[in-house]
């Protein structure tokens, strides 16, 4: 009779018996668990580590998709505009019969369920700040179909975007700061989040009620600061879900918990009110104005919600710290010459000619003195 093998879990970390196996020490298969506060029921809760390759490639996808539905959203409210319809910042809604809008909308649901999806596998840190990605795709995009031109500016921009992204792949936070539903309960009733959460929901109520119907047709800053404030809670309602859906699996319990659908009911509200107005922005301003203003405001309210709830700094070490804001600092940049300077005829060409054109030959004669 042979003896019974040391069985190690990967979950527990103890150690039990079964029959003899070819190999002494194996690795136990069962799903992590966290026992509760009161310790009598466990909780099984998802991997603690990060998988960034499955994370990093829904973000990328997500960002296409995103990127594409921009113009078609787009160019479907110019068509809106020249046949004379109320437009959308006016309060107008014909948009809703035209089938591009539709496409658009669906196109950018598509990229918001992989965006959605990344979060259950890398963290906010990396997922939301590779939104900039979106905005070359847009870019590029937008060249051929709306006409606009991307000059030698734009193209920096866009490598600035790039190398950003490379960096903050590269230096994010490896481990899960929560994993499981509970976990996420007692964050969120930290009195620190609490107030963030607080200070953030007022002051978009403030935006709306009082700011918005004053001044959101002549400032750029209204709307887009609504629909990034609301991005706090979409974020975390989004990370809070993806953790119920891997948690699902071996945990059916955690559906009938009222988190699940506070969090459900959060995010659905959060993106509506985020469609409505970043469509109201869309149809008064810029485009090359309205992306890169929301990204910066967008991705700082979120970094600032994954640092207060979600703690996913607190594993890394200064240097990734540094470099991850860094990073952000690159990409805002890229951002920001890739669409200020949209309508700016420069090329390579110009370029070249003008840094290898020689400086004007001083006069022979000096001036002569009186």
């Amino acid at each position: 009779m042979k003896p019974a093998a040391t069985v190690l879990c990967s979950g527990s970390g103890a150690a039990h018996s079964r029959p003899y196996v070819s190999s002494p020490i194996r690795t136990c298969s069962c799903p992590r668990s966290v026992s509760l506060n009161n310790g009598t029921k466990p909780v099984v809760s998802a991997a603690k580590s990060y998988n960034l390759l499955l994370g990093l490639s829904l973000a990328l996808l997500s960002a296409v998709l995103i990127g594409v539905s921009v113009i078609m959203k787009k160019k479907a409210l110019l068509r809106l505009q020249s046949g004379g319809n109320t437009r959308a910042g006016d309060g107008g809604h014909g948009y809703l019969k035209d089938w591009l809008w539709w496409g658009g909308l669906l196109t950018m649901g598509a990229g918001e369920v992989c965006n959605f999806a990344a979060y259950a596998f890398a963290p906010a840190t990396l997922v939301t700040p590779l939104g900039a990605l979106a905005v070359i795709i847009s870019a590029v995009l937008a060249s051929y179909l709306l006409g606009e031109v991307l000059n030698v500016i734009g193209k920096f921009g866009c490598f600035l975007c790039i190398l950003g992204s490379v960096l903050l792949v590269i230096h994010a936070p490896q481990e899960k700061e929560v994993t499981s539903l509970q976990e996420m309960t007692d964050k969120i009733l930290k009195p620190g989040f609490l107030v963030y959460a607080i200070l953030v929901l007022l002051s978009a109520l403030l935006l709306v009620l009082i700011v918005a119907p004053r001044f959101g047709q002549t400032h750029i800053l209204v709307y887009l600061s609504i629909c990034s404030l609301l991005g706090a809670f979409t974020v975390s309602s989004a990370k809070g879900l993806a953790i119920v859906l891997q948690t699902g699996f071996y945990d059916y319990t955690v559906f009938a918990n009222p988190l699940t659908w506070i969090l459900l009911v959060t995010l659905v509200l959060s993106i509506l009110a985020q469609v409505n107005y970043l469509n109201k922005s869309l149809d008064i301003f810029n485009t090359q104005m309205v992306y890169p203003i929301y990204y910066v405001l967008f991705t700082s309210v979120v970094l600032c919600t994954s640092v207060i709830l979600f703690q996913e700094w607190s594993s890394m070490s200064p240097i990734d710290v540094v470099t991850t804001v860094g990073s952000f600092l690159v990409i805002v940049v890229g951002v920001t010459l890739l669409n200020l300077f949209r309508d700016n005829t420069l090329t390579l060409k110009q370029l070249s000619a003008q840094m290898s054109r020689p400086a004007d030959s001083p006069s022979a004669e000096p001036p002569r003195r009186r």
